[in-house]
């Protein structure tokens, strides 16, 4: 009997692992439509043209310099004390991706890539190479990004799907993970954001907002940023 139950048991762990195997192979449903080559660039220049906005209007909103003198027995003009309201830029998820189609390989994408390994513990080295990004796939819901990204594991190609709430703190854009998934294959985010946390970090350059901004949000379908 003992003999049997071993034996079901090997054969039970082995259609796991073939199943387990399928899953991380398996494409998963896309997080967004794919967009055609004509409206990538029709995004990607209305991406560039809100940038550019966002700087004029960041500019715009700095605080005019001292004029540095005064006349004797002139009165002062007193400076406006209302405050000046914050330059913003909304960018929906279109823009967005066809943004990074032209550029692929950010701090986010090499870090999910790394972490497809399947080897996730709060110590995993994830080195210091950037895998080769082939797709991608980035779409807004709510307050939730959901990103998608083709890469090579193993000589495989592998669909790492990743989902958590973007922020910023301390000059540095933050991500907090709240679904990650390989192929079709669920991981625990508890396993997976010690070594994502660990990754961002040593990328710290990567992370790093542009000077003129102070934050950035996922908000209503949108990712909002805003000047300092």
């Amino acid at each position: 009997m003992k003999i049997k139950l071993d034996r079901i048991i090997s054969i039970a762990t082995l259609v796991a692992s073939v199943g387990a195997i399928f899953l991380v192979l398996k494409k998963p449903a896309p997080v967004a439509p794919p967009q055609t080559p004509a409206s990538i660039a029709a995004h990607a220049q209305l991406f560039d043209q809100k940038m550019e906005q966002f700087e004029q209007a960041t500019q715009a909103s700095q605080p005019a310099p001292s004029s540095g003198g005064s006349y004797q027995g002139a009165e002062s003009q007193p400076a406006s004390s209302a405050p000046q309201p914050k330059a913003e830029v909304h960018l929906n998820s279109d823009e967005v991706g066809a943004a990074l189609a032209q550029s692929l390989g950010n701090a986010g994408a090499g870090a999910m890539g790394a972490l497809g390994n399947g080897e996730l513990t709060p110590d995993t080295n994830l080195g210091s190479g950037q895998p080769t990004i082939k797709d991608q796939q980035v779409s807004f819901e709510g307050d939730v990004v959901h990103g998608q990204f083709l890469t090579e594991v193993g000589g495989k190609d592998v669909w790492v799907t990743v989902s958590g709430h973007l922020g910023s703190a301390n000059g540095h854009a933050t991500f907090d993970p709240t679904e990650f998934k390989v192929g079709d294959l669920n991981v625990p985010v508890s396993l997976v954001n010690p070594a994502l946390q660990k990754k961002l970090a040593e990328q710290a350059d990567r992370t790093k907002l542009p000077d003129n901004v102070g934050d950035m949000k996922v908000q209503n379908g949108e990712l909002v940023m805003q000047s300092k």
